[in-house]
Formats: structure tokens, sequence, C-alpha cells
């Protein structure tokens, strides 16, 4: 099973593929950016609801405690934002 879900407005900039390389390093929750199913999936992340349940929910603590820090992230640039930036 599997669940499309829309990536939090205050890291909607990043996109999608930035925004799940951020959810790999910060949570250790591997997740599926939506661009790769096509350019009107860039706002959305896919979820893979595959793993037995004490894994899913180890999943969604380290997301609660990641969302719960979030204001504390530094350093977050989107790589599209850092390129025009220099260029």
């Amino acid at each position: 099973m599997f669940a499309w879900v829309p990536i939090p407005e205050q890291f909607k900039q990043l996109g999608s593929l930035e925004f799940s390389k951020l959810l790999i390093e910060k949570a250790d929750v591997a997740v599926a950016p939506g661009i790769g199913f096509g350019e009107h999936g860039d706002e959305y992340l896919r979820l893979a609801l595959v793993e037995n349940e004490q894994r899913i929910r180890q999943a969604a603590r380290n997301l609660r405690k990641f969302f719960e820090s979030a204001d504390r992230l530094h350093n977050v640039v989107p790589m599209k934002a850092g390129l025009q930036a220099t260029g």
C-alpha cells in the first residue's frame, strides 16, 4: 500500500527530491519523491507502507521528531535557489 502526501508548506520550496533527501538525512526515513512520477508530483511524496508494523511506527516517531524540531533547521536551501544565486 502507498500513500501520497503533500509536502508541508514550509518545505514546498525545496521540491520533492530535496525534501526527500532531507528526510533521509535528518529523520532516517526514506520516501519516494513525487517528481519521479511526473512533473505534477513535485509537491508530493509517496510513502510505502510495506514494512512490518514496528518499522512503520518507528518511521512515524522519527517523522514526528523531525517536524517538532523543523523550525530549528539551518542551512536548508533548495538547490534551484542556490544555483540561481550563484549564476
